[in-house]
């Protein structure tokens, strides 16, 4: 067949359809993956919504979907490492020009029959991992790894706090966990989601509306306060109570994005305690993911928990209204082509 539905984003309008395109052909050094799975991410919901906007796109439409995994059935020129048939989970993007792009962002991604990739950008997905948690690891769980591993330096029994455990932030429960960080505090005011972030490995979690939030923050340190705090909400309030509650010298951690400023009340109690902001974006795939999977795959993790759902890729638009109004509290929905 040389068509292919793909759901696909104008960005000018906002406007997010199920069409019918023509199939993609793997150029040199590319393949083509038959979509098997492709999960919808807070993110996409914020690209059609107009929270955010691709960069580097150079078209008006593109094909949304950063997290995916497949089968290879075909092969571009000079392709020597993949063969059709192989299951693959793809990067959630790659460097082109020189600049890192954001695959379902900056070009065609995977919520669609088929999606290309650079032969450099897929990792073997091994049988042992079911298509939908391979999906879901490029993002979902290789974000908040980098965040802990690499942006936040994340070491054996430090403090840590993590606000939003919605899509992320659960998983960053389980990763914190998985690296020995102790205690691990969630914070977040849905209930459902406490009580998730509890079953994974919290050994505390608390309503931010708390009024003792900040007591029971040092009961449970010790008096010392968090080592590193994450924000996974991008809420500037949350920013604002997680450094009332860092350690000196602690980190804050911003992975959740948002376009409002960021503001540090007390600037001299800030400076006073050494304390740090960084900001984090996505993570170093060639290195996060592959870790991922041998954790996986080895028994450290299992995010089998988090598929909350899985639909057919004609009802698009319908997983991103769930996400959305957080119906049924999802943590990563699915699209099957």
């Amino acid at each position: 067949m040389d068509r292919m539905l793909a759901a696909r984003l104008h960005v000018p309008s906002r406007t997010l359809r199920v069409e019918e395109v023509p199939r993609p052909r793997p150029g040199p050094d590319e393949v083509l993956v038959k979509v098997e799975a492709a999960g919808v991410c807070l993110s996409d919901v914020h690209l059609i919504d107009g929270t955010l906007s691709p960069v580097l796109l150079r078209e008006d439409t593109v094909t949304l979907g950063h997290e995916v995994s497949g089968t290879i059935v075909e092969t571009g020129a000079g392709v020597t490492r993949w063969t059709t048939g192989q299951r693959v989970v793809l990067h959630a993007g790659e460097l082109r020009d020189g600049a890192a792009h954001t695959r379902g962002v900056d070009y065609d991604g995977g919520w669609a029959e088929y999606a290309l990739s650079s032969a450099h950008a897929l990792l073997p997905l091994p049988d042992t991992i079911p298509f939908e948690l391979g999906a879901i690891l490029p993002d979902a769980v290789s974000t908040p790894w980098g965040a802990i591993t690499a942006t936040g330096a994340v070491r054996p029994a430090e403090a840590v706090g993590v606000w939003g455990a919605g899509g992320l932030g659960v998983h960053a429960v389980q990763l914190l966990r998985a690296v020995g960080a102790c205690p691990v505090i969630a914070v977040d005011p849905s209930t459902a989601a406490r009580e998730r972030a509890l079953a994974v490995g919290a050994d505390l979690a608390l309503d931010p509306a708390d009024p003792e939030l900040g007591a029971r923050v040092r009961t449970a340190t010790g008096g010392a306060g968090l080592a590193a705090a994450f924000d996974f909400a991008g809420v500037p309030a949350v920013r604002e109570q997680a450094l009332s509650v860092l350690a000196p010298k602690g980190r804050l951690v911003l992975v959740g994005l948002t376009d409002k400023p960021l503001s540090v009340t007390n600037g001299t109690r800030f400076s006073y305690l050494q304390q740090r902001i960084l900001g984090h974006y996505g993570s170093d795939m060639p290195v996060a993911l592959p870790e991922l999977l041998r954790l996986v795959q080895g028994g450290r993790v299992d995010f089998s928990a988090s598929i909350s759902g899985v639909l057919p890729l004609t009802q698009a638009a319908r997983a991103v209204e769930m996400l959305e109004k957080k119906e049924g509290d999802p943590v990563r929905l699915i699209l099957r082509p």
